[in-house]
């Protein structure tokens, strides 16, 4: 284990102070005072709290205390000490402070005050260290942690799925295009299309919409796989919910029919709540006092109640029955809005809800078909606030049936000879889900926009930093 020469500001917090010496190192957040003493306010980024360094202006160099303004970067040594005020249980009696980096106070764009969220995606390289967005990336980081702990206290094996694929797994054709073509100069075939076979991998390649297909491949021969990793949609939404580079966790598993899709997905769910409630009390408070009263309610919502369970049928019949003027208005067979899937959990059924049995012609052509021919077991998740935090399905492993839905749906078959050949050799019932990770991290933190859930968000017209 590494031997630090400082402490951080989290163990200083909880450390019993008996004046022993301490050094601690970060980035200033305010700094205030008198003639006879200053105060330093000190984030280092592994709490959302600060601690109070206390310097003696005598002791001290002016033009040394003078660079101690918000944004700039010091060292402080000096005996810990129970604080005299209140706000903070321990501060720093400092002895020595050294200035790592400077930061001019007449353009430090982080002041002290509320910055609008709009202004701070227009610094991302420096609203981390904001209170908010150092809250959101150490939830964002437990999350991460808690998802690999569950899948492999599971019995789950972590598979690595290509980012760069010759497949389009959700069959809409909104994927970015891979090549190392000359833009300017396109080979061309004699029929005038553009000739893939010179490009770098004799094909036509994008980014992945979504590592599920390789991942079936993994599940059928390792029996429980999860992927997670970043996934891509040039999908033109300038929405709070949409973006174009985004992470995606996506366990497969053979051998599960819808049931057992749908315990897991509660369980999966259940427990990283559960975590983030273990592990990350100081920025669920944060969050709770600054952004959302209710957020840690609405966390023990989810865990304290067994999710309802009900096909999409039953659902439109108690949205149409409701009463309510839709902005989306509701009938089978139309896909369902997020005012919808709010509606059943927050209203009708104040409990989360997965829904079952969806109509096939608004499924992917991957989903097992029921034995009506309208339907599919295909299932999301429905949480509060956000509506749709899960999609999966029972996948559909009979060779015909997924070979003429294939045909229906227009996709080259040409191009799914492998997935198709994994229902000609020991094909087995197997099942698997989508959790988009920004949208956790939104239900997690009660933030309203996944802009401010990534450290660098790419939406359309922007790919900045």
């Amino acid at each position: 284990m590494v031997t630090l020469n400082h402490t951080k500001v989290k163990e200083l917090l909880t450390a019993e102070p008996k004046g022993q010496d301490v050094t601690v190192k970060g980035w200033v957040r305010t700094r205030r005072g008198s003639k006879k003493i200053a105060f330093i306010a000190l984030n280092d980024g592994s709490i959302v709290h600060n601690i109070q360094i206390v310097a003696d202006p005598a002791a001290f160099d002016p033009d040394l205390l003078k660079s101690i303004t918000t944004g700039a970067c010091i060292r402080a040594t000096g005996p810990l000490v129970r604080s005299a005020g209140s706000g903070q249980p321990v501060e720093i009696q400092a002895k020595e402070i050294e200035i790592y980096g400077h930061a001019d106070p007449e353009k430090y764009p982080l002041q002290k005050k509320r910055h609008s969220m709009e202004f701070l995606r227009e610094i991302a390289h420096l609203r981390p260290r904001t209170n908010t967005f150092g809250a959101v990336f150490r939830i964002r980081h437990h999350m991460a942690y808690a998802i690999h702990q569950y899948f492999n206290e599971n019995g789950f094996f972590y598979l690595h799925t290509p980012i760069i694929t010759g497949s389009d797994c959700e069959g809409a054709g909104e994927m970015f295009h891979v090549t190392n073509l000359d833009l300017n100069r396109l080979p061309k075939t004699p029929d005038g299309a553009i000739d893939y076979n010179q490009d770098f991998f004799g094909r036509e390649t994008n980014l992945t919409v979504s590592g599920q297909l390789e991942g079936e491949l993994g599940a059928l021969a390792l029996s429980e796989i999860y992927t997670f990793g970043p996934t891509f949609r040039a999908e033109n939404s300038n929405t709070p919910r949409h973006l174009a580079e985004f992470w995606m966790v996506e366990p497969e598993m053979a051998f599960y029919e819808i049931k057992e899709n749908m315990d897991l997905a509660e369980d999966f769910v259940k427990s990283l709540v559960r975590y983030a409630l273990d592990h990350c009390r100081d920025d669920l408070q944060f969050f709770s006092k600054m952004y959302d009263p209710e957020l840690i309610d609405r966390l023990h919502f989810v865990l304290e109640n067994s999710f309802i369970r009900m096909s999409y049928t039953e659902a439109v019949e108690i949205l149409i029955k409701s009463g309510k003027k839709w902005e989306f208005p509701v009938s089978w067979g139309s896909d369902l809005q997020a005012e919808h899937e709010r509606y059943l959990v927050e209203q009708h059924f104040k409990k989360p809800v997965i829904l079952t049995d969806y109509p096939k012609d608004i499924k992917a052509f991957y989903m097992y078909q029921n034995e009506d021919n309208k339907t599919v077991r295909g299932m999301d998740v429905l949480f509060p606030k956000i509506g749709e935090i899960i999609g999966g399905s029972q996948r559909e492993h009979r060779y015909d049936y997924l070979a003429r839905r294939i045909r229906e749906m227009n996709l080259p078959e040409k191009d799914m000879w492998w997935y198709l050949e994994t229902r000609r050799f020991g094909t087995a019932p197997h099942s698997g889900f989508g959790l988009g990770f920004e949208r956790l991290i939104l239900f997690i933190t009660g933030m309203t926009n996944i802009r401010d859930v990534i450290p660098f968000p790419r939406t359309p017209k922007n790919a900045n930093f």
